[in-house]
């Protein structure tokens, strides 16, 4: 009678396993990324509100956005028009509040997309 042999067995089991091992590992590193950008997009929105409290001239929510597409140029590119400053008028006492969003962003060359959004608040120095 003959033996059965194991011989091959391993590569079955790393053919069955290596792919749910691959998207684990894939999509711990797009959440990373994306939690990346989500922070890039929170500290952007606070430096632009930063400069839309503290500005007393005529161009201060110009500046505001131009500072939030500053700080997140190193990491993710986007315009002044993703830089949403609210209200336009800044009074003593008031909150300003800046908002950083992007739609349907890319994780992973496609894995996915998701909304992200930054935002920050402060009160007017006036």
């Amino acid at each position: 009678m003959r033996q059965r042999s194991d011989k091959g067995a391993a590569a079955v089991e790393l053919a069955l396993v290596l792919p749910i091992l691959l998207l684990l590992a894939f999509g711990i590193i797009a959440f990373g990324y994306a939690f990346h950008i989500q922070t890039v997009l929170d500290n952007a929105a606070r430096d632009a509100v930063r400069i839309a409290a503290l500005d007393t001239s005529a161009s201060r929510v110009v500046n505001a956005k131009q500072a939030g597409v500053d700080s997140a140029s190193a990491s993710i590119t986007i315009t002044r028009d993703d830089v949403v400053i609210a209200p336009a008028t800044c009074s003593a006492g008031a909150t300003v509040r800046a908002t950083i969003t992007i739609e349907d962003f890319e994780l992973l060359g496609g894995l996915g997309a998701v909304d992200l959004t930054g935002t920050g608040t402060m009160r007017c120095n006036g």
